[in-house]
């Protein structure tokens, strides 16, 4: 019995297979532009036959053991697809059909979120990588969110956040300030008020220490002295640190200084003798020197 080679190999079997291929229509190629067609239902056809091949090629491209040269032909040819299926849709828009773009899938990085990746030509969707090919060397990076940047604060925004409670100005709204406030107060009068009754107690002590001729402690007896005459130690040497500064600023003249009427005089003199001598002789200057020599003039 021959094999099952043999048999399609024999001449009757290649006669009928002929046959039968000469019984079907031929088979119709898809036009290369979408505006050869003039056919709305036939539009759709060709739709859904690119549809197929991109399903078909993008279950293929799931496979990681294909290398990397097969990903990359694999990931342009879904691609060209793509783009050709965008140029079918638009056409079936333009013969009253339905429009598809509205609902075309979107595409997604490792983690599944969906991304926009524009077409720098401003049509259609941009290039886009399916299954493994989003794990090739150099498209990996592309999918990576790129770290955030810690935006450096402007003086504009460091001011935005101030208001007045960073001055103080809302501090004894909540109540801690006051009450810390008036521990401290409480306790600075307490000491005050012992450091008084302390003076007034010794003071007391050392009048009557006076006044019986007794002889007083020496140390309370120092403390009211320092007491006593502190204020005037202090005034005493404030009164000789003004006199010393007002020695220092004090201007000494070793020689006897006009008055202010004595030199207004010299100088109305001194203008007169300038008018003289501009204006009259010297004879008349001769003259007048005698005349005044003769009357005991001294001007």
């Amino acid at each position: 019995m021959a094999r099952n080679e043999e048999k399609a190999q024999s001449m009757l079997n290649r006669f009928i297979t002929m046959k039968e291929e000469e019984k079907k229509k031929p088979k119709e190629r898809r036009p290369y532009l979408a505006s050869e067609c003039r056919d709305l239902a036939e539009a759709d056809r060709w739709r859904q036959q690119i549809l197929r091949e991109i399903g078909r090629k993008v279950a293929e491209i799931q496979n990681e053991g294909l290398g990397e040269h097969r990903l990359r032909d694999l990931n342009d040819e879904i691609n060209k697809l793509i783009r050709e299926k965008v140029h079918w849709e638009r056409r079936i828009v333009e013969l009253g059909g339905p429009n598809y773009t509205r609902h075309s899938a979107k595409m997604t990085d490792l983690e599944g979120n969906i991304i926009d990746v524009p077409n720098p030509g401003g049509r259609g969707p941009g290039y886009r990588y399916f299954g493994a090919a989003k794990k090739l060397p150099g498209v990996r990076e592309l999918f990576e969110k790129p770290p955030e940047l810690r935006k450096r604060r402007t003086r504009y925004d460091i001011y935005k956040r101030i208001d007045s409670s960073y001055y103080g100005y809302r501090d004894d709204e909540d109540g801690v300030l006051q009450g810390l406030e008036g521990k401290a107060e409480k306790e600075m009068r307490a000491a005050a008020l012992a450091d008084w009754m302390e003076m007034e107690k010794i003071k007391k002590e050392a009048k009557r220490a006076v006044m019986s001729g007794d002889v007083a402690e020496a140390g309370a007896v120092s403390k009211i002295l320092f007491e006593g005459e502190e204020d005037v130690v202090e005034e005493e040497r404030r009164i000789e640190r003004e006199k010393e500064e007002e020695m220092e600023n004090e201007f000494i003249a070793h020689v006897p200084l006009p008055d202010e009427e004595l030199i207004k005089k010299m100088v109305l003199e001194k203008k007169k003798q300038e008018m003289l001598s501009k204006y009259a002789s010297d004879n008349l200057l001769d003259e007048q020197t005698e005349a005044k020599a003769m009357l005991n003039i001294q001007r």
